[in-house]
């Protein structure tokens, strides 16, 4: 049974920072992509980071390129997405998810439940 949860979240002032951490069981991230989704109220889900284990490739969205990064624990199986410099328009809830590229676009199939980020300004 895959299971990714999600932690880290919660309320920051703008220019702060928040690490958010995703745990898996049932699958090794090592084996897959991963990624990080948020989403806002009102609005669609929107990619925001990825990893590739193997090359160390990234990929950022250009509204958090710089600002975030994406990072893993191959040995705790746990997935980190640092965030800096944050942004009020950063407030969504973000989700984990075992990711694939489709050309440009990246998506998951396993989700966690998400965590919460709200930045105030």
């Amino acid at each position: 049974q895959v299971q990714l949860v999600e932690s880290g979240g919660g309320l920051v002032q703008a220019g702060g920072s928040l690490r958010l951490s995703c745990a898996a069981s049932g699958l090794t991230f090592s084996t897959f992509n991963i990624g990080w989704f948020r989403q806002a109220p009102g609005k669609e889900r929107e990619f925001v980071a990825a990893m590739d284990w193997y090359s160390d490739y990234t990929s950022y969205s250009d509204s958090v390129k710089g600002r975030f990064t994406i990072s893993g624990d191959s040995a705790k199986n746990t997935v980190y997405l640092q965030m800096n410099s944050l942004k009020p328009e950063d407030t969504a809830v973000y989700y984990c998810a075992r990711a694939a590229q489709y050309g440009s676009r990246w998506d998951g199939d396993y989700w966690g439940q998400g965590t919460q980020v709200t930045v105030s300004s």
